[in-house]
């Protein structure tokens, strides 16, 4: 399952995702992941959540995103959730780019059982239409 979070700058994403990262650590029976653009939630998140800087690891692009995400489940099974924050940061502007990235994500969740929930500091109508069929929005 792939869900989006989304609203223009300062509209309260970052919040609702830490307190679903939060939430998750104490329902999940497994591991969970938070990836941000750069270390801005260490005290934030709970402890038990990995948190991941993507600016670590030099991800540019939805494509590399893309192997990115793949590399971190298909190292560790046990990943319930991965939540990311400033996906358009990390991956670009390019709305369609993100359709297509957030496509290939929804078959990676089924593949690997997990579930993901997105950030996505843009206005709805500004979105593709498509990326509804295969993401939920939850605010």
């Amino acid at each position: 399952m792939v869900s989006l979070i989304i609203g223009h700058k300062g509209s309260g994403k970052t919040k609702l995702l830490v307190d679903k990262v939060n939430a998750a650590i104490e329902q999940s029976n497994g591991n969970v992941i938070c990836v941000e653009k750069e270390t801005k939630l260490t005290y934030d998140v709970n402890y038990r959540a990995r948190l991941v800087a993507a600016d670590s690891f030099s991800i540019s692009g939805f494509d590399a995103f893309y192997g990115f995400l793949s590399g971190l489940c298909a190292g560790d099974h046990d990943i319930t959730d991965i939540f990311v924050d400033a996906t358009l940061r990390i991956g670009g502007r390019d709305y369609e780019a993100l359709a297509d990235f957030l496509k290939k994500v929804d078959e990676l969740s089924k593949i690997a059982d997990t579930a993901f929930t997105f950030t996505v500091s843009t206005d709805l109508e500004n979105l593709p239409e498509r990326m509804f069929a295969y993401c939920e929005k939850v605010n």
